[in-house]
C-alpha cells in the first residue's frame, strides 16, 4: 500500500476542485456537510484572513484520480459557505479585526509612489464583522484566495477503503462544554490549571476520575474565583465565566483562591467532612472559606463549623429556608440561588461564633483615629504615620495577619499613639514590640477598637517591663 504523499493548494484552487467535483464531500459514511455552527464557522474564516495555522485535510484518492474528503469536511463546506454561499461573518464575533498593508492611492486612485518610484504602502484595519466574502477590500480577497491548504492524500482508495479511514479520523471526544470554557481563560490557564492540579482537587475524593479529565475541575475552579469576587457580575454559563475573567480577574485572585485551597487541604484530610464539598457545591463553600479567612478566624474554627454543619447544623432554616433545598427554586448557577445560600451559611456561622453584627461593620478610619487616638488628625496625616508603621513593621513577613488588611485601621491607631507618646515609643522599642506582640498574638479581634485597646494595653506593659528591667540593670551596675 502506498505511503500518503502530501499535497498544497491555495484555497482558490482547492475550492474550485470542490465546485468542479474533483473533490467529493460525500462518501457513503461520511456525514452531512454544514454542522458548523456561526462560531465555528467566523473562527475559521478569521484564521485564513489572519493567516494562522489550520491543520491539513485528509483525502483518498481512486485509481481515477477522483478525490473524497476523508477528515475536514466541515472546514472545507465552512469555507464554500464562505466563499461561494454569501455567507456573512456574524456581529456578535469578539475577535473580527485584520490587519495587513496596502498600496496608498492618492485621490484620484493612483497608486503613489515616493521620490525614488517605491510604492508607498500604508497599515489598514478591517471589521469583518456583518461582512461576506465580496465586501472584503482586494486585499484580504487576494489573502483568501491565495491561503494555501495542506492535504494529505492516501492514494490508491476505494469505497471501502475510504469508508474505514473517515471512522479512523473521526474515532475521537469532542470537547465538552467545560473543555470549550476553558479555551477562553487563556490569560489565566496557568494558574487555573495549578489550583486544578493540587491535593485538594486530586486526592480528596471530592471529584471522580471523571471529572478530573473532563475539565469539571477547571470549571470550578473558575466558578470560585468568580463567586469570590467578581459576584455581582456572576454569569451562569461557564463559557461566559471564564471570558468574563480573562477580561478583568488578576493573578492576585488565582493566587488567593490557591492559598485558601492549599490551607483547606489539611482539614478536609484530616477530618471526615469531605462529603460536604460536591461538584455542584465546592464553589460556594470555596467562596464561604475566603469569608473565613478575610474575617481572620483561624482555621480550627471553620473545621468545627464545618464539623456541625454536617452532623446537623445544615437542618436549621434561615428566613425560613433550607441550604440543601434552596436550589430547587432555582438552578445551582442562579445568582439568587447562590446568594441565597451563602446568605445561609454567613448566618450560621455568625450564630456559631457568636459573632456580632457591629464586629463585621465597614469603619471610617479617619473618624476611628478621631475618636479614639487623637482628634486633630487629618487625613493627610495618615500617609505619614503609614510609613512610620511599614517601617517598624519591615521585619514581619507580608503573610502575617499583623498585615492583613482587616487589621490596617487598628494597626495604623497604635502606630498614632505610639507616635504620641514618643519619648517611650522610640523607633527602637517599637520594632522590637511589634516583633514582639506579632510572635505572641496569631490571633485578632474583629472589632478594631477591642483590637486597638489590646495593642494598646499590651504595649503599655511591654513598655512598663521594660523599664523595670533597664533600672535593674542600672542599680546592678552600681
Amino acid at each position: 500500500m502506498a505511503k500518503p504523499r502530501k499535497q498544497i493548494y491555495t484555497m482558490d484552487m482547492y475550492l474550485k476542485k470542490i465546485k468542479d467535483k474533483d473533490i467529493r464531500d460525500n462518501a457513503d459514511v461520511q456525514r452531512m456537510a454544514g454542522a458548523w455552527k456561526n462560531g465555528q464557522i467566523n473562527e475559521l474564516v478569521y484564521t485564513v484572513l489572519s493567516e494562522d495555522y489550520i491543520p491539513p485535510i485528509i483525502l483518498g484518492e481512486e485509481k481515477s484520480s477522483q478525490l473524497w474528503i476523508i477528515d475536514g469536511l466541515q472546514r472545507s463546506s465552512s469555507l464554500m459557505r464562505y466563499r461561494y454561499g454569501n455567507y456573512k461573518i456574524s456581529s456578535v464575533m469578539e475577535n473580527s479585526i485584520i490587519f495587513y498593508r496596502s498600496k496608498k492611492n492618492d485621490s484620484n486612485g493612483n497608486i503613489m509612489e515616493d521620490e525614488e518610484g517605491n510604492i508607498i504602502w500604508e497599515n489598514v484595519a478591517f471589521d469583518i464583522k456583518n461582512k461576506t466574502y465580496e465586501e472584503l477590500p482586494d486585499e484580504l480577497k487576494k489573502r483568501f484566495n491565495e491561503y494555501q491548504i495542506d492535504t494529505v492524500i492516501h492514494e490508491q482508495c476505494n469505497m471501502k477503503r475510504i469508508s474505514t479511514l473517515i471512522k479512523r479520523y473521526n474515532n475521537h471526544t469532542s470537547m465538552n462544554t467545560a473543555q470549550k470554557a476553558f479555551t477562553h481563560i487563556d490569560n489565566f490557564a496557568k494558574e487555573t490549571r495549578k489550583i486544578s492540579n493540587t491535593d485538594f482537587f486530586s486526592l480528596s475524593g471530592i471529584f471522580s476520575e471523571t471529572e478530573k479529565i473532563n475539565g469539571t475541575v477547571e470549571r470550578v475552579v473558575l466558578e470560585s474565583v468568580m463567586c469570590m469576587f467578581h459576584l455581582d457580575k456572576w454569569k451562569t454559563s461557564a463559557m461566559n465565566i471564564a471570558k468574563y475573567l480573562n477580561a478583568n480577574s488578576n493573578k492576585e485572585e488565582f493566587h488567593k483562591l490557591d492559598s485558601n485551597v492549599h490551607r483547606l487541604e489539611k482539614i478536609i484530610f484530616n477530618k471526615d467532612i469531605a462529603s460536604i464539598f460536591t461538584a455542584k457545591d465546592t464553589f460556594i463553600w470555596l467562596t464561604f472559606y475566603n469569608k473565613f479567612v478575610d474575617m481572620g478566624v483561624e482555621d480550627v474554627k471553620f473545621t468545627e463549623f464545618l464539623q456541625a454543619f454536617k452532623n446537623g447544623l445544615r437542618n436549621k432554616k434561615v428566613d425560613g429556608k433550607l441550604f440543601d433545598v434552596i436550589d430547587k427554586e432555582g438552578s445551582t448557577k442562579d445568582k439568587a440561588v447562590i446568594i441565597a445560600k451563602l446568605h445561609i451559611l454567613e448566618t450560621l456561622m455568625y450564630e456559631f461564633l457568636h459573632i456580632k453584627e457591629k464586629d463585621l461593620e465597614e469603619v471610617d478610619m479617619v473618624e476611628f483615629i478621631k475618636e479614639n487616638v487623637d482628634s486633630d488628625i487629618s487625613e493627610e496625616d495618615l500617609d505619614y504615620h503609614g510609613d512610620n508603621l511599614k517601617a517598624w513593621t519591615v521585619g514581619i513577613g507580608e503573610k502575617s495577619k499583623i498585615n492583613e488588611e482587616k487589621n490596617k485601621i487598628s494597626m495604623l491607631a497604635i502606630s498614632i499613639y505610639a507616635f504620641k507618646n514618643d519619648e517611650d515609643c522610640d523607633d527602637e522599642t517599637m520594632i522590637e514590640w511589634f516583633a514582639d506582640y506579632e510572635s505572641r498574638n496569631k490571633t485578632y479581634k474583629l472589632n478594631q477598637k477591642e483590637n486597638y485597646l489590646q495593642m494598646k494595653l499590651d504595649l503599655k506593659k511591654y513598655i512598663a517591663n521594660r523599664k523595670k528591667l533597664d533600672n535593674y540593670e542600672i542599680q546592678f551596675i552600681h
